[in-house]
């Protein structure tokens, strides 16, 4: 491993995929919520954070609307 590396000659390439990047939030999500995608995480071998992306990225895809009933 060379101890200094030049950085100016390299060839950098744009990320083909900078478009779906993600980006990190902060967000508070109450603890059933978690629970409830860790435990699908368990059952589908995919990572829980992973989970509720794919399913609000399913809410968008579809348009979902929320429904909201005060009592």
């Amino acid at each position: 491993m060379r101890d200094n590396y030049d950085v100016m000659n390299l060839n950098p390439r744009k990320n083909p995929y900078a478009k779906e990047l993600k980006k990190q939030i902060t967000i508070k999500i109450d603890l059933m919520i978690i629970e409830y995608f860790k435990q699908q995480a368990l059952e589908t071998g995919i990572p829980y954070q992973t989970l509720i992306n794919m399913y609000l990225a399913d809410c968008v895809i579809n348009k979902r609307k929320l429904e909201m009933t005060w009592k």
